[in-house]
């Protein structure tokens, strides 16, 4: 499926297009199991074709959203905290007794 035939569909029509490839690379990851794929290559159409739905689904659940794309990019941001190391070293030399 081409971008442009991607585009022109529906939101509905996304959805149901997605659903059944979905369901289409899990009968073909079925059949690798009973050993019946002649065409290996047909996983990775599948997979690019998924991609480009959801890429499609994504774009436009961006675009109807009331908040800029730049504010969601920010909101997506996670600082981790940070930790202090203590010097483990200079405890050890409280510990140790000179004789």
């Amino acid at each position: 499926m081409d971008m442009n035939e991607i585009k022109k569909l529906k939101d509905e029509e996304l959805s149901v297009e997605s659903s059944r490839v979905r369901r289409a690379l899990f009968d073909l990851k079925s059949q690798v199991v009973t050993e019946k794929v002649k065409d290996s290559s047909q996983f990775g159409k599948m997979r690019n074709d998924l991609a480009r739905l959801l890429t499609e689904v994504s774009a436009r659940r961006v675009a109807a959203s009331p908040v800029s794309p730049k504010k969601v990019a920010e909101a997506v941001v996670v600082k981790k905290p940070v930790v202090k190391k203590t010097d483990s070293k200079k405890s050890d030399d409280r510990k140790k007794v000179k004789s």
